[in-house]
């Protein structure tokens, strides 16, 4: 078959009767399709589908010319009387060359029995092609080609060109591996091939060019060809593809005579009315379009192969047909365009499609009510960037200017403050502040759900604004989102985990700095969780890192690096210059150097974070830097520990309960780095001699290496769920390692575990 396959490659195949269409002067050669047609028809049966102008004859052609066939091919081109089996028929049979005084013509079993007795005496299969094929389901034509296919198999290989799905039991066929199927994605022409058709009109542009193009027409073939012949004349072609759209003459008459005026009025309103939208559904359609023209949705699912489908029951318009279409909704009823989006934006607000029903309130000019519904579903953790999913950025910066007036609400003008706070605009952040603050004052008392929501979401907007900035005024913002929080429900909160995110994290950041480690710990411990379940990579990261600078200062340095070593793995995102908790990640570094008796390393992450501190100042952490520094120094120099110690502590302006309570960690550093070389324990204390033996047990059966790797996670206060990522297992074999570990340590809790294992010395 094969060397049979590279003979035809250089003239036409021979046809039993129709003869093949001759090769458009303008074809641009497409292998990666044509071979999968070559694949496709040594099975029963090859459907592509796709829009007016997809290229689906001409990709035909060129396979029938130049590509590979089981035998010859037979062609019939459909001109609408599919349905007329007097003319379907004959012209069908007359290009199989089949026929004979015992082959009705008429359609129906006789002629099903007939053509396929005659067809299965050949030698070699017959491919027939049908273009244009466009019955209705359940007619009589397309029951006729149905047993046909199945009775004169294998014998018969069907190719079916269309703009919509043949009703030909393609579901059967795809179950069982017999369909080889070509839709629109598929049609798309590539860059490559973009350029060839370009080259072809004598248009030479750079690649960066002919992909804009390409992305422009959505790869749509007619688009691209009718683009190029519009560039043969542009003295700048460049400047045409950046100005290409829906809009362009040749493409909107193209379009509008062969797609749109075509259609009924019904569908041709369900078309106008749902091309504001960027993805439509049948119950939004209905929204739109109204009842009686939303009915004609699945037929327009069906029909119309400019709508793509987006999964779920969504459809996606071909972005040159959606151009073309809201053209004409503006010519012809300009006024309803507004009220259109009005009611988009009502419908997905409804639905829990924020950023949707957001873009369509200020497509219709009315950003209060864009405002409001930001606000009223207290999302303005999207605005800021708190949470995984967040609104476009093209949307934030269209909310970044308040309305002018105050006869407005409160609500757009704080989403404008927290718009600008994104953009970097502190100034009209705290004018924006101020002014809402006014409009929040003046909202009536009987309003209180909307008074505390918009107190919340002004207090979360300061939050995120002073949290590097200006610590004392962040917790004081904390504090009234926790006290504000307190009034609404749990399964509100539990929707919205940015805002105990935020609020934990500012908290154990101030905690910890007022040396209430026992505190700072449960604060960040459960604001990692809440940053993990908003999908903050940011706010996760840093509590990771305030956690490790946590234990750092309760000397469990191996936890406090494995921290550290979280914090800059993937997927959490990458430390830039600009981030404030930078410099407690080189302070963290710097004092597991001096535990590691590498005092030279620890000098350097002190350089680090010195820099860091100068961008963002953070006194606390100058003081922790300046003792790492001092105990640095005092780690070169000779005397008694007690003597170099006193003077690395000297003039260290930390508070006193809180500088008694490191002793002993700079203790334990100064020892590694003196040059003993003797570990630094889990806890602060004095080092276990051979005399002085530790009063706890060893554990009864020794932890394996898998149980040691989970209890080390444990210890860095890591979900269930996250230790089950970070060592690829699944929860529940984690589990199972945790009650291994809990029999083995004689412990019920994870705490007691964390606590038994460093007494053991495991951790």
């Amino acid at each position: 078959m094969e060397s049979g396959a590279d003979e035809q490659r250089d003239g036409p195949p021979p046809t039993p009767g129709t003869a093949v269409p001759a090769l458009p002067g303008w074809l641009v050669p497409r292998p990666r399709l044509t071979d999968r047609i070559s694949r496709g028809v040594l099975g029963p049966l090859t459907v592509v589908v796709g829009p007016v102008g997809a290229g689906k004859s001409a990709l035909a052609v060129e396979w029938a010319h130049h590509g590979r066939s089981p035998g010859p091919v037979a062609w019939v081109t459909c001109d609408g009387r599919d349905e007329q089996p007097g003319v379907f028929w004959p012209r069908v049979i007359g290009a199989l060359g089949a026929d004979g005084p015992d082959v009705p013509v008429s359609g129906g079993p006789e002629l099903v029995a007939a053509l396929a007795a005659r067809l299965t005496g050949r030698r070699d299969p017959v491919v027939l092609v049908l273009d244009d094929f466009h019955t209705e389901p359940g007619s009589p034509t397309a029951e006729d080609v149905i047993a046909l296919l199945k009775h004169a198999a294998p014998v018969l290989r069907l190719v079916v060109l269309a703009r919509r799905d043949p009703p030909l039991h393609l579901h059967r066929l795809r179950l069982s591996g017999e369909l080889t199927e070509l839709r629109t994605a598929d049609l798309a022409f590539d860059d490559r091939e973009t350029a060839a058709l370009l080259a072809q009109h004598g248009v030479e542009v750079s690649k960066q060019v002919v992909s804009a193009l390409r992305q422009r027409a959505d790869g749509w073939a007619a688009g691209l060809r009718l683009a190029a012949m519009s560039m043969e004349k542009q003295p700048c072609p460049e400047r045409f593809v950046a100005q290409f759209a829906g809009d362009d003459e040749a493409v909107v008459s193209y379009l509008v005579e062969e797609v749109l005026d075509v259609q009924s009025p019904g569908m041709r309103r369900l078309l106008l009315t749902t091309s504001v939208l960027e993805h439509v559904n049948a119950e939004l359609a209905a929204e739109l379009a109204g009842e009686e023209a939303g009915g004609h949705f699945a037929a327009l699912v069906r029909e119309n192969s400019f709508l793509r489908p987006d999964g779920h029951g969504w459809y996606r318009c071909h972005r040159m047909f959606a151009d073309v279409l809201r053209m004409c909704l503006r010519h012809e009823t300009p006024g309803l365009v507004p009220e259109l989006h009005r009611r988009a934006a009502g419908w997905l607000g409804a639905h829990g499609l924020l950023a949707d029903a957001v873009r369509h309130w200020l497509a219709a000019g009315d950003q209060e009510r864009a405002g409001r519904l930001v606000v009223s579903r207290l999302a303005i953790g999207q605005v800021l960037g708190l949470t995984g999913e967040r609104l476009p950025d093209d949307l934030v910066r269209q909310l970044s200017e308040a309305p002018d007036a105050d006869t407005h609400g409160p609500e757009p003008v704080l989403v404008a403050a927290a718009s600008a706070l994104t953009h970097g605009d502190d100034a009209a952040c705290a004018g924006y502040l101020d002014r809402a603050a006014r409009l929040v004052a003046e909202l009536p008392a009987d309003h209180e759900d909307r008074v505390t929501r918009c107190r919340l979401t002004h207090a979360v907007i300061r939050m995120a604004q002073s949290r590097s900035r200006a610590p004392d005024a962040a917790r004081a913002a904390a504090a009234e989102v926790e006290a504000l929080c307190a009034g609404l429900s749990r399964t509100v909160l539990a929707a919205h985990p940015e805002v105990p995110a935020l609020t934990l994290a500012i908290r154990g950041h101030g905690e910890l700095r007022d040396g209430s480690f026992q505190s700072a710990a449960v604060s960040l411990t459960a604001g990692l969780k809440a940053a993990s379940a908003a999908g903050n990579g940011v706010l996760r990261r840093d509590c990771l890192v305030e956690l490790a600078l946590l234990e750092v200062l309760r000397g469990r340095f191996r936890a406090a690096g494995e921290l550290a070593a979280r914090s800059c793995r993937p997927p959490l995102p990458t430390w830039t210059a600009a981030d404030p908790s930078r410099s407690s990640l080189h302070v963290v570094r710097a004092w597991i150097g001096l535990a590691r008796g590498e005092p030279t390393r620890a000098r350097r992450e002190l350089g680090h974070a010195r820099t860091a501190l100068r961008g963002a100042p953070d006194p606390f952490l100058a003081e922790v830097c300046s003792l790492a520094a001092g105990l640095a120094k005092a780690a070169e120099q000779s005397g008694p520990p007690a003597v170099r110690i006193g003077d690395a502590v000297a003039g260290c302006r930390l508070p006193s309960g809180l500088l008694r309570a490191v002793e002993p960690v700079c203790a334990a550093a100064l020892d590694s780095s003196g040059g003993a070389r003797t570990r630094v324990l889990a806890r602060p204390g004095p080092p276990r001699t051979a005399s002085a033996p530790s009063s706890a047990p060893d554990p009864v059966e020794r932890l394996s290496v898998r149980e040691r790797e989970v209890l080390g996670r444990l210890a860095q206060m890591m979900t269930t769920e996250e230790i089950a990522t970070d060592l690829y297992l699944s929860v529940n074999t984690v589990k199972t390692h945790l009650k291994s570990v809990y029999r083995k340590l004689a412990v019920t809790r994870r705490s007691a575990a964390v606590r038994r294992a460093r007494e053991l010395e495991l951790l």
